[in-house]
């Protein structure tokens, strides 16, 4: 098997533990990065990300907190096969022989390299689950851009969008925002996940390390990626459940100011919690079921 091979095959794997231990965190994230500005003296629909919990659960059982994870899951073999792939590919142009190690800074590169071919195949997927998401029967005034439609799944998602929302063009709404979000985003990641092993093994060849430090690692560099890119999340998030025909916001800088103006800096930090909550294990389970996948197919 060659070498892309295997890095799809890794990265198919890695993408699915990651999914599966992270969707319920990322759910709880949306809703509340989506539940309405409330007026002075009135509290929020949801008070915080265990009263989320709560609530989505009492209004539609556990597979609540599973809404949505139809598309990522339909697309993360993609998704990650690309991520790693990419990232395998660009660390054999850095190389300066086969099997030499790469510096935490050509790791940098390498992530962001991969971040930027991930976001195109990201962005109409992370727009379908927003939807999908916030339309909840416990959150459904998440939005004005829910209140107008209901969407039986993924699928009807992508044919309104198509049909209503401008064509293709419709599905990629957002794009700026995610290229932003997935470009630091993963340089921050696979820096952080290459200096953390290389840290506990003493040096470059990080081969002897277990499962516990890989854990670490890849948790590691999860949070470390959403600690930087969070407000960014935010901002694509809303941009891609805007109501089409009536938006709120036009751009990205646009759609800052407004939620600057209107909620100031913890605006930008709505479901942080949930959000850095979810990439501890998510990306551990990322990681390591990666690590094992390559090992297993040398």
């Amino acid at each position: 098997m060659g070498e892309v091979a295997k890095d799809l095959a890794s990265g198919t794997i890695g993408g699915t533990a990651q999914l599966l231990c992270g969707h319920p965190f990322d759910t709880i994230k949306v809703k509340l990065q989506l539940q309405p500005v409330v007026a002075l003296g009135q509290a929020p629909k949801y008070s915080g990300a265990f009263d989320a919990v709560r609530q989505t659960v009492g209004a539609e059982g556990p597979r609540g907190l599973y809404k949505g994870m139809g598309a990522p899951l339909a697309t993360v073999a993609v998704f990650n096969a690309v991520l790693f792939a990419v990232r395998g590919q660009m660390e054999a142009l850095l190389r300066s022989e086969p099997g030499a190690p790469l510096t935490v800074k050509q790791h940098i590169a390498c992530g962001a390299g991969a971040g930027v071919a991930v976001a195109f195949l990201a962005c109409p997927t992370e727009l379908i689950k927003c939807r999908l998401q916030a339309q909840s029967p416990s959150s459904v005034s998440a939005s004005q851009a829910m209140a107008a439609v209901r969407y039986a799944g993924p699928m009807d998602v992508a044919r309104h969008v198509l049909k209503v929302e401008g064509g293709i063009k419709g599905l990629f709404k957002g794009l700026g925002p995610t290229l932003a979000r997935e470009v630091p985003g993963n340089a921050a990641m696979f820096g952080v996940y290459e200096a953390t092993k290389q840290f506990m093994a003493g040096g470059p060849d990080t081969s002897k390390l277990g499962k516990g430090s890989l854990m670490l690692a890849g948790g590691l560099g999860g949070a470390a990626c959403w600690l930087l890119i969070y407000p960014t999340d935010i901002i694509k998030s809303k941009i891609q459940i805007d109501d089409y025909r009536n938006p709120k916001y036009f751009g990205s800088i646009d759609a800052f100011r407004k939620i600057m103006a209107s909620e100031g800096v913890k605006g930008l930090y709505k479901g942080f919690s949930p959000g850095v909550a979810r990439s501890i294990p998510a990306n551990a389970a990322c990681f390591l079921a990666y690590e094992l996948t390559r090992s297993a197919l040398q």
